[in-house]
C-alpha cells in the first residue's frame, strides 16, 4: 500500500471532526529499514540475491540488513537505494528508517546523489559523477 503524501494527511487532519478519528485511523510507526526493504523487494518483484550482489554488498551483511540484524551506514543504504533503482521519495524514506539523515540538495555531494536518482543512474554511474566532481563516492 502507497503512503500517502504529507500533504494529503495534513489535509486529511484538518477536514477531520475530531482529532480522535484521525489518531484511530493511522498507524504512526514508522517501520523498520528492513520491513521497508522487504515491502520495496515484493512492490518492484526484486530478489533480496539481486539487490544485494547490484548494490556490491557482502552477501551476508547485506543479508543482515534486509533482516534487520544489521544497522548499515547511510553509505551502504545508498547502495541499496541505486541497486533497486528506488525514487527520491523511497530513498528519503529507507534513509529515514535506518535512522542516517535523508538527502539533502543543499549539500554538493547529495546534490550529485539526487541528481543521479532522478535520472535512474546506476551505483557505478553515481560513483563516477562523484569522483568526477572530488566528493565521497558511495562505495
Amino acid at each position: 500500500m502507497a503512503e500517502p503524501l504529507t500533504e494529503e494527511l495534513l489535509d486529511e487532519l484538518l477536514d477531520a471532526p475530531r482529532i480522535d478519528a484521525f489518531i484511530e485511523g493511522h498507524d504512526f510507526e514508522a517501520p523498520s529499514l528492513s520491513d521497508y526493504l522487504q515491502q520495496l523487494l515484493e512492490e518492484k518483484d526484486l530478489a533480496r540475491a539481486d539487490v544485494v550482489r547490484m548494490a556490491n554488498l557482502n552477501e551476508t551483511f547485506g543479508y543482515q540488513i534486509f533482516t534487520g540484524t544489521r544497522n548499515p551506514s547511510r553509505n551502504k543504504v545508498l547502495q541499496i537505494v541505486f541497486a533497486m533503482a528506488l525514487t527520491l521519495r523511497e530513498a528519503n524514506r529507507a534513509l529515514r528508517a535506518a535512522g542516517v539523515s535523508s538527502l539533502n540538495p543543499r549539500s554538493r555531494r547529495d546534490a550529485i546523489i539526487i541528481f543521479c536518482l532522478d535520472r535512474g543512474c546506476s551505483l557505478q554511474k553515481v560513483n563516477e559523477e562523484l569522483f568526477r566532481f572530488g566528493e565521497e563516492t558511495v562505495c
